[in-house]
């Protein structure tokens, strides 16, 4: 080891383990007549250092907004100066002292104290270049924070649509619970679930690809409304609106349907638009997106057909799956069923030009296990998806409720899996106990949060908003 490496190990060794921090870059720039002349004590990370003889003035880092500290040869000497001209761009520093303007007008600290907190031992990206790789940025998402501050940005919003999303149903008087990440069967939706492995029980269990079915069960044990905004794992797609692991909120209500999820949704979104931008109407894309309810509602069957000139439903099954052929859909092993052959049929025919925020509702019944009959119409179920900017942002049903009913969708579903639909839900016995035992007519929903996110940030990448998104390992 060289003797610079030796001391700079030394200097390491000797930081301080704290540091009276009492005042932040933003609320100081926001409210400085409350400040002004009054001595506070500012830490953050050096984003610029800039020498102009006995004065040195350096940009702190604080959180999501920056602060001038000025070093003044006249207020803190020799000995200041020295420090304030051997930082570096990455440096943490803290140092106290009186707030003012500069004769330019910028508002500032005189340090009068200071302390190294950190010393970047790695140069940060060069400023004017700034991080630009997409894919290190998505490894090195802390270099990401400290160098683009539009990211930053990003993320105190979704910090706060998270919150919205809580308070918003709170008020509604939901309450929020924690389900099991780790479970015995996996249920709730159509997907491959990932599996594990608990050694205690000597059982393979999985990784939840929804808690749908326990925040079911907490609503059969007497809770009127319940939620939680939650972590689930599907081993399928990345892409631009998919991740492995990514973040769900789902709630449930009782007594209530569809149509009452359709207005709890609409009420939700119109007012995290607003608070978040205090308008209901938000650009995307180019687009101008209307977050005012009603929102439109067009017929999940109708829609199909519209664009096919095909009645879908009374198609055989040769025929439905000709005509998804026909329009260059081609289906996984294990996939061949109506179910797929609609979905895929509106995925590619109608989805992308849903573009202002639109219920499809009224599903074809082979979809949706979990899901009532649409009364008047048993060939249909009564679920919506919303749709905007042709991203899928939430799914619902009126829950079904009947315990035989669902023994036989489950039983169905077992059938599509034996032959090789790794997506099909297994039967959930425990489940359908539980259902014996009464369960009230219920609405349910599930809204994809890093979408939501995506599409109030102006984003078109799932991972620009994740912190941390999967990626494939070096």
């Amino acid at each position: 080891m060289g003797e610079s490496d030796q001391n700079l190990r030394k200097l390491i060794a000797s930081l301080p383990y704290t540091y009276k921090k009492d005042a932040f870059a933003g609320e100081i720039k926001a409210h400085y007549t409350s400040y002004e002349g009054k001595t506070v004590s500012v830490a953050g990370r050096v984003t610029t250092v800039r020498k102009s003889g006995k004065l040195v003035f350096i940009d702190l880092l604080d959180g999501a907004s920056t602060i001038q500290c000025c070093f003044d040869f006249a207020e803190v000497g020799e000995e200041g100066i020295r420090f304030a001209k051997s930082a570096n761009p990455g440096d943490m520093l803290g140092a106290s002292g009186r707030v003012f303007k500069t004769n330019p007008g910028e508002i500032s600290v005189r340090a009068k104290e200071y302390s190294l907190l950190a010393k970047a031992v790695r140069m940060l990206p060069a400023k004017w270049e700034g991080l630009k790789d997409t894919e290190l940025r998505y490894r090195k998402r802390y270099l990401d924070l400290v160098v683009n501050p539009e990211v930053r940005d990003i993320f105190v919003k979704r910090v706060r649509i998270t919150r919205m999303i809580r308070h918003y149903l709170e008020e509604q008087g939901f309450m929020e619970f924690e389900t099991p990440v780790i479970q015995p069967l996996y249920g709730g939706a159509d997907a491959e679930p990932f599996r594990t492995f608990v050694n205690t029980l000597d059982e393979e269990d999985y990784l939840r690809i929804a808690n749908e079915l326990y925040l079911k069960r907490l609503v059969i044990g007497g809770f009127e409304k319940v939620f939680e905004v939650y972590k689930a794992f599907r081993n399928e797609d990345i892409d631009s609106t998919h991740s492995p692991e990514f973040t769900m909120m789902e709630a449930y209500q009782a007594y209530t349907d569809y149509e009452g999820m359709m207005r709890l949704t609409e009420g939700m979104f119109e007012y995290i638009v607003k608070e978040l931008y205090n308008t209901d109407t938000i650009g995307y894309q180019g687009e101008r997106l209307s977050f005012s309810a009603p929102f439109k509602r067009i017929s999940f069957v109708d829609s199909i057909n519209e664009a096919t000139g095909s009645d879908v439903l009374s198609l055989s099954d040769d025929e439905l799956f000709a005509l998804a052929e026909k329009n260059n859909i081609r289906f996984d092993n294990g996939k061949r069923f109506r179910a797929h052959a609609y979905q895929k049929l509106f995925d590619v025919l109608v989805q992308p030009a849903l573009k202002q925020p639109t219920f499809a509702i009224d599903y074809p019944r082979e979809t949706s296990p979990l899901t009532r009959l649409k009364r008047g119409n048993k060939k249909l179920v009564e679920r919506f998806e919303l749709f905007i900017m042709g991203i899928e942002l939430a799914n619902a049903y009126s829950e079904l409720n009947d315990p035989f009913i669902q023994r036989e969708n489950f039983a169905a579903e077992q059938q599509k899996a034996e032959v090789g639909d790794k997506e099909a839900e297994p039967l959930d016995v425990g489940f359908i106990e539980a259902m014996e035992y009464g369960m009230p007519p219920m609405g349910g929903i599930g809204i994809g949060v890093d979408r939501l996110v995506m599409l109030l940030t102006n984003q078109t990448s799932i991972k620009e908003v994740i912190a941390f998104p999967m990626e494939k390992r070096k």
